[in-house]
């Protein structure tokens, strides 16, 4: 029987990230987004609550009994809550990190995950999605050559989180045909990182063109060694974790409209009373609580071990729709000041519209 109560833990965990979420996103997300940047100051502070730490082993020096992508699901929801640009940064530094705990060598995880456990941020990072019409991750123009000793990487990237300041790019290429995961290190030559990319939304978050020009880095770099990596497996996860985002985005809209009907009159009586805006929203809570337990669904059955890339796909396919549509009402709820950058639906609304590109840019 699938049990819908958090854990004792789990709660503490989520109440700490609801607080923090609430304390320190909402009060600077909007000056973030004008302003472009998020200070490391903030980021410090979370990366202090020990997210990325908490999915990997002591064994390499975390403090993880046992891996849990329901509760990666959970926070992954409330941060987003509190701002989508703000949690991508967080979680980036996992983009490598459970990729290397999944899929890597024993040599790869003595190697980096103790590094992932330290006190300060460590910023890391990954790179998939190619600047490509019809984007495959299975199916990508960047290419991993043997050749002796080294593996040679040649191709574009885009969308790749703090590729400037990154120690570590996990970087995605086709080998013979095959998605293969590469362990790039910063200041390896042929890794270039272009120009900070502009966006309709998240623009707070630094996303940048990665190119690699005959770039190489040796054999043992590559993820997992001789065995490789299950690309099936870590899509499934940033599906799972980019869902959870989805929601917790939404969730934000929906409630900020909700209280705004509630509280703005016309003709005498609250908005929410009208039968158009009561059937909106009620449609944007039955979308978000939908979507929720299709994630916590497939989140689950990744924690029972079972095959959930199905279930995952289907949340990712529906939370993008949904994502979209819940902020979407959202501004309409508020009219003509649903159009006007002083309200926070705007915003909600532009990070919504990026979901459909967001393939691999968070995992839980």
């Amino acid at each position: 029987m699938i049990s819908f109560e958090p854990t004792e833990e789990q709660q503490m965990l989520i109440g700490a990230v609801r607080r923090f979420a609430d304390k320190e996103m909402r009060p600077v997300y909007r000056d973030f987004d004008e302003e472009g940047e998020i200070p490391q100051n903030l980021v410090q502070k979370g990366w202090e609550l020990g997210l990325t730490a908490a999915g990997i082993p002591e064994e390499y020096e975390g403090f993880a009994e046992e891996r849990s992508v329901v509760t990666g699901a959970l926070y992954a929801e409330e941060l987003a809550w509190g701002d989508l640009a703000i949690t991508m940064h967080l979680l980036a530094p996992g983009l490598a990190a459970y990729p290397i705990l999944l899929c890597g060598t024993t040599e790869q995880k003595e190697s980096y995950l103790p590094q992932f456990c330290e006190d300060e941020f460590k910023s890391a990072t990954a790179a998939l999605i190619e600047p490509t019409i019809r984007f495959d991750p299975a199916a990508l123009k960047t290419t991993a050559t043997l050749d002796g000793d080294e593996y040679v990487l040649n191709g574009n990237k885009a969308y790749v989180l703090l590729a400037e300041t990154a120690d570590l790019i996990l970087v995605y290429a086709a080998e013979d045909g095959a998605t293969q995961g590469f362990l790039v290190e910063r200041g390896t030559e042929g890794l270039e990182v272009g120009d900070r990319e502009k966006h309709m939304g998240i623009k707070a978050l630094a996303t940048y063109e990665l190119a690699l020009n005959d770039c190489r880095i040796p054999r043992a770099s590559r993820l997992g060694g001789e065995a490789g990596c299950d690309l099936g497996q870590l899509m499934t996860l940033s599906r799972i974790a980019t869902s959870a985002l989805a929601v917790g985005v939404a969730r934000a809209s929906y409630e900020y409209a909700l209280a705004y009907a509630k509280e703005r009159e016309a003709f005498g009586e609250p908005i929410a009373s009208r039968q158009a805006i009561a059937f909106m929203l009620a449609d944007m809570a039955v979308d978000i609580d939908a979507t929720r337990l299709m994630v916590w669904e497939a989140a689950w059955r990744m924690d029972q071990g079972k095959d959930a890339a199905k279930e995952a796909y289907l949340a990712k396919m529906f939370a993008d729709e949904m994502v979209l549509r819940v902020t979407d009402g959202g501004v309409q709820v508020l009219g003509g000041y649903g159009y006007i950058r002083e309200f926070p639906v705007e915003l909600w609304l532009r990070n919504g519209r990026g979901f459909a590109t967001f393939d691999g840019l968070a995992m839980v």
